[in-house]
C-alpha cells in the first residue's frame, strides 16, 4: 500500500511516527510519504516537507505564509496525481488539512483524518464540512465521537496516543544529574511550547517568573524542557530573563515526571503533564489580534486540554495579558507553599488519563487506514 501522511507540527509528527511505525509492522512493504519531522523520517517516511516549514500560527502569522501555504498544496495536489496513495493520513493541523482533503476527495483519494479539530471548543458547524470531505474519523477523546456520528460521520474513538508515548527515561537522581539539578530541593519545570512563535511569547516570561520566584524561595530551581523543534541558541536568544536556567532536549516527559510544578503553554503538553501527576500552571499567548478574534469565537471557558478532559478547571490558566511575570510568581509561590494544594492537584489529574482510553492508538488508526486504503486498491492508479 502507499499511503501519504501529513503532519504539520512536533506533536503530529510524533504521533505520526507511532502511525507509520504501525503502519510498516502490519504491512512491511507499505510505502510512506508526506509531510512530517525527523520522527515521522527516521520510521522510513520520505518528507516533501519539514514541519518546521510549517511552524506558524495565528490568522496574523498565516496570513504572512500564505504563498507558501499555496505553493505547498499545489505542489502536494501533483503528488497526488503522479504518485497517487491509497490512502491520505491526517494528522491535526486542522486549516491545512482540510484543504488537502478536499483535493484529495475530488481526485477520489480516500481520507483517514487523525485527531479531531476542537469543534467542540469552536466552529462547530465545522462538523459538517469535515463529514463531507473526510472518510473516517479517528479521534482521541471519548465525547468526539458522538459529535462525529450525529453529523453522519464515520468514527471511531481510538484512544489518545499519548498514553503509548508517556515513556521517561531517568528516575530523579539520574534526571537530575543529567540536568545540573539538586534532587533534594524543589524543581519548578518550564514548557514554553513548540512552534518558534508561542516560544517567542512565552519563554520570556516564563524565564523571568524563575528569577522572581528564586529571590522568594531560592531553594527553588527551574529548568527548561525543549520541543525537538526549538535549539538551544534560539531559545536563549528568545529568553529574555534569567540566561543561567538550565535546558534539556529531549526530555521533555522527564521534566513533566520530575518537576514539582510545571508551567505548561496550553496545548497537548497540559494533558501529557496530567498523565505524569504533576501540578501545573496553564500559560497562553498569542497576537492581540488572534486573541481578539478567538474571544468571539470559542465558546467554553477553559483553554487547557486538561482542564476540558476533566470537565472542570482543575489548574489554573493564565492568558494574554496574564501572562506577566509578577502574577504567574505569585501564583507558582502559593502552589509550591501549599503542599495540600499540590497533593489534591495529583490526584485530580490522575483522574484525567483514565479518560483518555487504553495505549495502542497508532495500531487502531494503521489498521483503520489500511481497511481505508485496501477499498481504493482496485481504483486505477
Amino acid at each position: 500500500m502507499k499511503a501519504m501522511i501529513v503532519a504539520g507540527e512536533a506533536s503530529g509528527d510524533l504521533h505520526g511516527s507511532g502511525v507509520a511505525a504501525a503502519l510498516k509492522r502490519l504491512d512491511p512493504a507499505c510505502s510512506m510519504y508526506g509531510i512530517g519531522g525527523d520522527r515521522m523520517g527516521a520510521v522510513g517516511m520520505e518528507l516533501f516537507y519539514h514541519i518546521n516549514q510549517f511552524s506558524f500560527m495565528g490568522l496574523v502569522e498565516v496570513l504572512k505564509h500564505l504563498p507558501f501555504i499555496r505553493r505547498s498544496l499545489k505542489h502536494l495536489k501533483t503528488v497526488f496525481e503522479q504518485r497517487r496513495p491509497d490512502v491520505l493520513i491526517l494528522i491535526d493541523y486542522p486549516d491545512f488539512n482540510l484543504r488537502l482533503a478536499k483535493i484529495a476527495k475530488r481526485l477520489g483519494i480516500p481520507v483517514l483524518f487523525y485527531i479531531s479539530p476542537q469543534i467542540w471548543a469552536w466552529r462547530p458547524g465545522r462538523v459538517h464540512k469535515i463529514v463531507k470531505l473526510v472518510d473516517q474519523m479517528a479521534v482521541v477523546f471519548p465525547f468526539e465521537a458522538p459529535l462525529y456520528e450525529k453529523a453522519g460521520g464515520n468514527v471511531t474513538f481510538v484512544g489518545h496516543p499519548m498514553l503509548e508515548e508517556l515513556m521517561h527515561r531517568f528516575d530523579r537522581d539520574a534526571f537530575c544529574q543529567t540536568a545540573g539539578l539538586d534532587p533534594a530541593r524543589p524543581i519548578v519545570g518550564l514548557l514554553p511550547g513548540s512552534r518558534r512563535q508561542e516560544v517567542s511569547r512565552i519563554i520570556g516570561p516564563m524565564s523571568a517568573t524563575l528569577d522572581a520566584v528564586r529571590s522568594k524561595m531560592p531553594e527553588v530551581q527551574g529548568v527548561i524542557g525543549l520541543a525537538p523543534t526549538i535549539g538551544r541558541a534560539d531559545a536563549r536568544s528568545l529568553m529574555g530573563g534569567s540566561k543561567d536556567i538550565p535546558m534539556v532536549e529531549d526530555l521533555t516527559y522527564d521534566v513533566m515526571k520530575h518537576a514539582d510544578l510545571l508551567l505548561v503553554t496550553s496545548g497537548t503538553a497540559t494533558l501529557e503533564s496530567a498523565c505524569f501527576g504533576t501540578p501545573l500552571i496553564v500559560v497562553y499567548k498569542m497576537s492581540t489580534l488572534s486573541w481578539w478574534i478567538g474571544k468571539h469565537v470559542v465558546s467554553i471557558p477553559d483553554i487547557g486540554l486538561v482542564n476540558v478532559v476533566a470537565g472542570k478547571r482543575i489548574v489554573p490558566e493564565f492568558l494574554q495579558g496574564d501572562v506577566r511575570p509578577e502574577v504567574l510568581a505569585a501564583e507558582t509561590l502559593a502552589w509550591l507553599r501549599d503542599p495540600g494544594r499540590l497533593a489534591q492537584a495529583r490526584e485530580e489529574l490522575l483522574t484525567v488519563r483514565t479518560k483518555l482510553g487504553t495505549p495502542g492508538a497508532s495500531e487502531r488508526v494503521a489498521a483503520l487506514a489500511l481497511e481505508l486504503g485496501a477499498s481504493s486498491s482496485g481504483d486505477t492508479h
